[in-house]
């Protein structure tokens, strides 16, 4: 039986429409390389197999210094510590920094995006390069969260804590990121329009613009690696950004020293979270950073490099 023109005209619309979604995806999906051997000789940095996978870190300074290790945010691998890595080794700490998972060049793992992952990396890391005495820890946004997590949960690994604009209380996600936690919807959007529109909100980052640029360049190298979105929709999705005041409480009842700074002008982790973090966490050292945005280590590096190191060194 011939195809009636209906149906025909059907089927002709259907295709055209998966046709026009794919499109998107054609053209702004970058991940067409995979993290391997080959590829981890040529990349900068350090690497080590833990049980999820291979991370991608940096371990510089004196032998004997006090350990520092430096944790990034949600999407914003380890370069963000470019300016405060040389500081604090200058200052006589051994520092470690390293990407998280789905991040800049370590692994892409095919697992649940959440606190125990990042909880896990953390704490083999820290086994695997033989690190067995405290260390400081400094955490930016979601870094943050993690950072407060790790000391609740282990308690002895930890001698300091430096929070830098910390998720973990109400954070304004953008309507894509909320978007982004949807099933379907939320995976098309992400796989073809995630990283325009991630390009679109780098400048949130920022108080003024004069290092976006830069900035910019450096993110989008992490991108061409397949895995990147999933494990950042996989974050979006189990990862508590909005609710960790459990977990910021518990260290509160630590005792331990704790510094907290922000930038005024923070677009994405509101300023006026500091007041709940500072309800949870008593006498925190807190300081507030005029005409700086999300990432002020970044954007305004000699104050806030300073300020860690004389708390570092008290």
């Amino acid at each position: 039986m011939a195809t009636s023109k209906p149906l025909k005209k059907l089927i002709f619309v259907v295709v055209l429409l998966i046709l026009l979604l794919l499109i998107p995806y054609w053209v702004f999906n970058e991940e067409s390389k995979t993290l391997d051997d080959n590829i981890r000789r040529g990349l900068p940095g350090q690497f080590i197999k833990l049980s999820d996978g291979y991370v991608h870190y940096e371990l510089s300074g004196p032998d004997d210094g006090p350990v520092v290790v430096l944790i990034h945010g949600i999407s914003t691998p380890y370069f963000v510590w470019d300016d405060t890595q040389p500081a604090l080794t200058k200052a006589g700490f051994k520092v470690l920094r390293y990407d998280l998972y789905g991040r800049g060049f370590s692994d892409r793992p095919n697992v649940t995006y959440g606190e125990q992952l990042f909880d896990r990396q953390l704490l083999e890391l820290l086994s695997a390069l033989k690190i067995r005495k405290p260390v400081d820890l400094i955490g930016s946004s979601m870094g943050g969260a993690i950072a407060v997590i790790f000391a609740a949960r282990h308690p002895e690994n930890v001698r300091k804590l430096v929070l830098i604009s910390p998720a973990g209380f109400p954070v304004n996600l953008p309507v894509a990121g909320q978007i982004g936690r949807l099933p379907v919807v939320g995976d098309y959007l992400m796989y073809a329009f995630g990283n325009p529109i991630m390009s679109r909100l780098f400048k949130d980052n920022f108080s003024k613009p004069d290092k976006l640029s830069a900035f910019s360049e450096k993110f989008r190298q992490q991108t061409q690696y397949v895995g990147f979105k999933r494990a950042l929709q996989s974050t979006l999705r189990n990862f508590n950004l909005d609710n960790q005041k459990t977990a910021f409480e518990t260290v509160g009842k630590q005792g331990r020293q704790v510094m907290l700074i922000w930038g005024r002008e923070d677009k994405i982790v509101p300023f006026s979270n500091n007041e709940m973090v500072r309800a949870a966490i008593h006498d925190v050292d807190f300081h507030a950073l005029d005409a700086a945005g999300h990432i002020p280590h970044y954007e305004a590096p000699e104050r806030v490099n300073s300020l860690m190191v004389d708390f570092m060194n008290q």
